[in-house]
């Protein structure tokens, strides 16, 4: 009965009754909802000249350079606040981990306002700087703060805690046990908290 059983072939994958249904509907809404607006920028922006400018080519760089400055930033204090959450207990840590989901509740312009109050002319501590390049860095890191830390704390969660003792008790330092252990556990999650975060900030 059983080399019967495995005699009969196997059961053919069932195919989609309309294969290229869920490729149009997915192609209809992109251009809809990405294509149109991108297509409308083109056309009242009047040309190449009007993106290729020298104006136009310097807030671009600005962009891409603050971004991925912040992006690199955030893959390294993120990690950092991730792992001082889950591996660590002190007092007020639960508000702590409510005030990292702050720039995700508060809107831009809440924010926007309370930088400028926290960092403008009339700032309580001192430090001016309004309409510079530094305001614009303080700004994205506030608004991608969450973005690593909530990818990396999940996975720092569930990760398994004999693999650490396992390398202590071979001698392995901690600095040893995280580059060899728990980092190759946790870099896609990094990586894609720092995708997300320099994402955020180009837009």
């Amino acid at each position: 009965m059983a080399a019967r059983a495995e005699a009969l072939p196997a059961p053919k994958a069932r195919r989609s009754a309309a294969p290229g249904l869920a490729v149009g509907l997915s192609t209809l809404y992109l251009s809809i909802v990405v294509l149109l607006p991108l297509a409308a920028l083109a056309w009242h922006a009047h040309g190449w000249d009007a993106i290729s400018n020298h104006q136009a080519v310097s807030s671009l760089k600005l962009t891409l350079a603050l971004s991925l400055f912040v992006a690199v930033i955030n893959a390294f204090a993120g990690t950092a606040i991730a792992w001082t959450l889950v591996r660590d207990r002190f007092v007020g840590q639960s508000f702590v981990n409510a005030l990292v989901d702050l720039p995700f509740a508060l809107p831009k312009i809440v924010a926007g306002l309370t930088l400028l109050a926290l960092y403008g002319p009339r700032s309580p501590v001192g430090v001016d700087v309004a309409f510079t390049r530094w305001a614009i860095l303080f700004a994205l890191l506030f608004v991608t703060l969450p973005f690593v830390v909530r990818t990396v704390q999940p996975v720092l969660l569930e990760l398994d805690t004999e693999m650490e003792d396992a390398a202590a008790s071979l001698g392995a330092s901690r600095f040893a046990t995280f580059r060899r252990v728990i980092l190759p556990n946790i870099l896609p999650a990094i990586l894609s908290g720092v995708a997300l975060a320099f994402a955020r900030a180009i837009g």
